[in-house]
């Protein structure tokens, strides 16, 4: 599975000096992690306009200073550079089914606002690239970061051609999916507080995997976030390395073509070695 990124997105959109847990440093890391990675492009208009507003692109595209774009969204001068290298390189994974290291993270982010770290939902962007450019009609999403993929979900609300997927902690933020938030296109999967890879694989098998089954998709679309793991300080889940490795497998394993894009996973220490296992399960 081919690894696409930019080097550009280890310094673009800094928030460090904010001590904010999604800075440039996530993906310093992985560069060293992954030296031979690819190198995307960045996203064009267009393409990000069949999923965010135009009056919306404007605005982030003008920032010219630091500011805040919600309680938790940090922007910048480079931020409208960052968000579209990171929309272009998950493009880039669908037509190459690879996996895209990026930030900023994308699944919170709505049409017309930020949320959550998130400035472009990056993985809409490539279903829609997808269905637009490469024919695939019907796409899957399945979000195994430990936050529920509102976004996600939102932009593609009541769409016959998409299936969102969402395994999460809850409660938790952002507050959505808990029980009883399914619906013929959606599937939220709340897990409560300390599962792992037994609770996560048991929903996994049990839940999702014959509903991607039914929806007989044409291409899976995971958004990949490693904050579930045990060591995480954002969330309180125990997710494993193994785990991880279980979860990509099974995810290709109901995939007929399958891209992944990054998410969430804030630990730089454990971050590298679970992306490494998540690969190992993606191509086993």
């Amino acid at each position: 599975m081919d690894v696409i990124s930019h080097p550009a997105l280890a310094h673009l959109h800094p928030t460090g000096h904010h001590v904010h847990p999604e800075s440039p440093a996530r993906l310093v890391r992985l560069h060293e992690a992954f030296p031979g990675f690819l190198h995307g492009r960045a996203a064009r208009r267009d393409q990000v306009e069949r999923v965010h507003e135009c009056g919306y692109v404007d605005a982030v595209d003008a920032i010219l200073g630091d500011t805040w774009l919600d309680a938790d969204t940090f922007a910048g001068a480079t931020t409208w550079e960052a968000a579209s290298l990171a929309a272009g390189c998950a493009i880039e994974a669908v037509e190459r089914e690879g996996f895209a290291l990026v930030r900023p993270p994308g699944h919170h982010a709505l049409t017309a606002s930020a949320m959550g770290f998130c400035i472009l939902n990056n993985v809409a962007i490539a279903a829609r690239h997808a269905q637009a450019e490469l024919g695939l009609e019907r796409v899957v999403i399945v979000d195994f970061d430990v936050h529920h993929g509102n976004g996600t979900e939102a932009i593609f609300e009541g769409d016959p051609t998409v299936l969102t997927v969402s395994l999460h902690q809850w409660p938790f933020w952002p507050g959505s999916g808990g029980p009883g938030t399914s619906s013929e296109y959606v599937l939220n999967v709340p897990l409560a507080a300390r599962s792992g890879d037994a609770e996560y694989l048991h929903a996994f098998g049990s839940l999702v995997e014959p509903a991607v089954r039914a929806f007989e998709p044409d291409l899976v679309l995971v958004s990949a976030g490693f904050d579930a793991h045990l060591d995480d300080a954002l969330a309180e889940m125990e997710v494993s390395a193994h785990g991880f490795r279980e979860l990509a497998r099974r995810c290709a394993a109901v995939a007929p073509r399958m891209a992944v894009v990054l998410e969430g996973g804030y630990n730089l220490e454990t971050l590298p070695t679970l992306v490494a296992a998540a690969l190992d399960g993606f191509t086993s």
